[in-house]
């Protein structure tokens, strides 16, 4: 029996795919995608992404299927328990979050809060 901690976040096979496509795509060499809040929207909060060329002190480190994920330190206790996927319709495409800590989201969806 292992005593495996569940990690922070997961992701699904298409959000796995996309991290991957994103780094392999990159100008420059990048270990993977870095995940983050910022305060903004009209809900309060939300989520940043930019590729991370190393991993910074503190950051968890989420690796599914060789795709890279770092969580800023300061989104870590709004990201808990998240889901992040990937998806595409023909109006627009981009990751998603199911996650538990939110409380609320805008009506665009671009925001959310806890």
């Amino acid at each position: 029996m292992t005593d495996q901690t569940p990690q922070m976040i997961t992701l699904t096979d298409a959000a796995v795919d996309r991290v991957k496509t994103l780094i392999d795509n990159s100008d420059e060499p990048v270990l993977g995608l870095r995940v983050g809040i910022s305060t903004k929207g009209c809900s309060g909060m939300s989520y940043v992404f930019e590729y991370a060329k190393e991993k910074q002190p503190y950051e968890e480190e989420i690796d599914t299927k060789g795709a890279k994920v770092f969580i800023d330190p300061m989104a870590t206790m709004y990201l808990v328990g998240a889901e992040m996927d990937y998806v595409e319709d023909k109006m627009k495409s981009g990751f998603v979050f199911s996650n538990p800590n939110e409380k609320s989201r805008c009506g665009c969806g671009e925001s959310f809060n806890v």
